[in-house]
């Protein structure tokens, strides 16, 4: 009878084999095998090591002889098996997604390409899933082409990181046509287990522009709904600004390039209120006001899941929405530096040029 090979453990190899053995973090695989080893370099027999750890007495016969022959690497990996190999060509499902569209089409799917490859759409999801690939998505860009991007730049993220002394920073804008949508159908509540349903069918009900003003330092928002957003308007809107900021301070106000910011009648107020500065932001760059980012949050909070019978009931809504994020405001903290918006800029612009120089070539 085939005698069991010894295990003689070092203090260096038992401790490791013990780390193994009671780790929560190592596969439970690994954790058995390790155990194993430890009471045959105990003394204990397959067959009464088998009846321990309540496993095959061939399969302890087998780790064991592994880790005599190869040590601690031998049980750490299982040896390669057996089968047919596989068919799919990875780096091709690589080629063929990111280099290739498919007849008729502006990106695979996982069917479209299993079908050309004549395998399953689980074996292309697969390599995709490795590799990081997601044909279906898209991101949207756009990049600022204005010849004074840099000085505009520095200008909005330094009244950002840097306002000045007795003077109110404001970041203005307007969410123009905002719709009053009343759903044709009662959707149902939430409940536990279901989800609440909307109709997708809808009536108008006329529409409303909301012209706000965050206050970048404690996040406070004027807000004034009007039913256009002419030059008109906006007057009303820097008049109603004017009222109920303290007089004694500066006015810095960040605003996109609508014309209508840049109206001769608003130029002549402006030269009559000299507390006014305007900061204008580069052209195709309005995310560098950070009023847009309270729109998103009236958008998403209140608006969108909304159902407004009248546009007095929709004005009534984003004023109270105004109110209470007014009673506890946060500011929304500015981290980015001019250098490294800059920097990515550049990035984009030369990705562009080269992408440009390939098609023409």
């Amino acid at each position: 009878m085939r005698a069991a090979p010894m295990i003689v453990l070092t203090e260096a190899e038992r401790k490791k084999l013990t780390q193994r053995a009671k780790s929560r973090t190592t596969s439970v695989r690994l954790a058995r095998r390790a155990q194993m080893v430890l009471r045959a370099a105990n003394g204990a027999s397959n067959e009464a090591i088998a009846q321990e750890l309540g496993i095959g007495r061939v399969q302890v016969g087998r780790w064991r002889e592994r880790y005599a022959a190869g040590g601690l690497a031998a049980i750490t990996q299982d040896r390669p098996r057996g089968g047919r190999p596989p068919k799919v060509d990875a780096a091709e499902v690589v080629r063929l997604t990111t280099q290739t569209l498919p007849e008729a089409a502006t990106h695979w799917s996982t069917r479209t390409l299993a079908e050309k490859m004549g395998v399953s759409d689980t074996t292309v999801l697969r390599v995709w899933r490795r590799h990081g690939l997601k044909p279906h998505l898209v991101r949207t860009f756009k990049v600022s082409r204005d010849p004074r991007f840099v000085e505009k730049l520095e200008d909005i993220v330094g009244l950002y990181l840097n306002p000045p002394e007795h003077a109110l920073v404001l970041c203005c804008d307007e969410k123009s046509q905002v719709q009053a949508l009343d759903r044709s159908q009662p959707g149902l509540p939430l409940k536990q287990g279901l989800a609440g349903t909307m109709t997708h069918y809808y009536k108008r009900h006329g529409t409303t522009t909301l012209f706000a003003a965050l206050n970048v330092l404690d996040g406070q928002v004027i807000g004034q709904c009007q039913p256009r957003h002419r030059h008109e308007e906006w007057l009303g809107f820097l008049r109603q600004i004017h009222r109920e900021t303290p007089k004694d301070k500066s006015l810095h106000l960040i605003c996109d390039n609508y014309a209508t910011h840049k109206h001769p009648a608003v130029q002549a107020w402006l030269t009559q209120h000299p507390r006014f500065h305007m900061h204008f932001t580069p052209t195709s760059a309005s995310w560098l006001t950070m009023v847009e980012r309270f729109f998103r949050d009236l958008s998403t909070q209140r608006l969108d899941r909304g159902v407004f019978r009248s546009v007095p009931e929709l004005t009534a809504a984003i004023k109270d929405y105004v109110v209470v994020h007014n009673k506890n405001p946060k500011p929304f903290i500015w981290t980015a530096k001019a250098a490294d918006i800059l920097q990515k800029v550049i990035r984009a612009n030369r990705r562009l040029s080269s992408k440009q120089n390939e098609a023409l070539h």
